[in-house]
């Protein structure tokens, strides 16, 4: 395997994080089913982790977009790796998707908490276009459903904060 492709793959499993839940889980129902498999929950926590290396501000929307696309060419490289469209231990989809929940919002404690569970929730049903999304070609069909996703959770939570409902 060459330097660039483990790179790819250490990457797109969250430093083979992803692999824990996954290798507890694989032989389950869950798994087997493509219902569950607890690596997109590491993937999300890695976005959250992780977003304070995205500036707010101008800087923010670039670097999301070079996070996008870099998300894609590594989700890419590692399905062909592991020899499977979406493998579960893929999750720098859910790291970006993530990022785009968060885009804009006040990196308060309320604020990401609901950008957070606003994202798993619809990360996980994928409500329309999300689920075609994932037919795109390659890496960016694993990526783009998550941002999808991300969209929702963003407009959501922006609604729940105009409420007050957060404080």
């Amino acid at each position: 395997m060459s330097l660039s492709d483990r790179g790819a793959l250490a990457i797109a499993t969250g430093l083979h994080l992803s692999y824990i839940p996954y290798a507890l889980l694989k032989n389950t129902r869950l798994v087997g089913e493509r219902r569950w498999s607890g690596a997109g929950l590491v993937g999300t926590l890695w976005g959250l982790g992780t977003l304070p290396l995205l500036p707010p501000g101008a800087w923010f929307w670039p670097l999301l977009a070079l996070g996008v696309a870099g998300a894609s060419w590594c989700a890419g490289r590692a399905e062909v790796l592991l020899g499977q469209h979406d493998d579960p231990r893929i999750v720098v989809d859910e790291t970006v998707g993530f990022w785009v929940a968060a885009a804009g919002l006040p990196r308060t404690a309320g604020a990401l908490a609901a950008a957070f569970v606003l994202f798993r929730l619809f990360d996980a049903t994928k409500p329309p276009p999300c689920r075609r999304l994932e037919a795109l070609p390659g890496g960016f069909g694993v990526v783009m459903d998550d941002v999808g996703a991300g969209v929702y959770a963003n407009l959501l939570t922006r609604v729940v904060l105009a409420t007050g409902f957060l404080g």
